[in-house]
């Protein structure tokens, strides 16, 4: 609405109320001792608070909220290319994954190929925002490619080049290809043998 409609719907609200009290305080002052009082508490205490908290709400409802804002916060784009049947990890527990991470046509990183996967906590920020964001979601077998933002990545700085590190550059948008290959606290054998201990 326009702030001139704002306007008119707010004084219908305060007429609305204000009639509403005016006639829950007229029949109070029919069964009460002292009707000056009660109609003092009514008129400024209660129709005060009830009355704009009522406008409050309603104002809240009619105003068109803003769809955009919600839009315009980034998102990691999910393909899931496997799916698992494993158990979910929790947050704060040790993960084990498997990841390539490119930048276009530059491989960052890539254990697919290591003999140990990537071991790590879920949730402790360790990783990407975006990677960080996806993890609890996963169950274990699950094999999905993410495509990361600037904002939830490397971000405005991006990341320098260093020793067997390529350079990233500002805001770069990073495809995370993530594997969940186990949760060690989980894995049945892990807890046979402590069991057995």
């Amino acid at each position: 609405h326009p702030p001139s409609a704002k306007m008119h719907l707010l004084q219908a609200l305060i007429l609305l109320s204000s009639t509403v009290f005016g006639f829950i305080c007229n029949g109070y002052k029919g069964v009460s001792t002292r009707p000056s009082s009660l109609h003092s508490i009514c008129n400024r205490r209660a129709f005060v608070t009830t009355s704009f908290t009522t406008c409050g709400t309603a104002v809240a409802t009619f105003v068109p909220q803003n769809p955009a804002a919600a839009a315009d916060k980034p998102q990691v784009d999910i393909n899931k290319v496997k799916t698992g049947n494993g158990p979910l990890p929790s947050v704060g527990e040790l993960a084990a994954i498997r990841f390539k991470a490119t930048v276009g046509n530059t491989v960052i990183d890539d254990i697919f190929s290591t003999p140990e996967p990537l071991y790590t906590r879920v949730g402790s920020g360790g990783l990407l925002k975006g990677v960080e964001q996806v993890l609890p979601n996963m169950r274990v077998g699950d094999r999905w490619v993410l495509t990361i933002p600037g904002e939830l990545a490397f971000g405005t700085k991006g990341r320098p080049a260093s020793a067997g590190k390529p350079r990233i550059p500002a805001d770069a948008t990073v495809v995370f290809d993530v594997e969940m290959v186990g949760l060690p606290g989980k894995e049945p054998e892990l807890i046979e043998l402590i069991g057995d201990v």
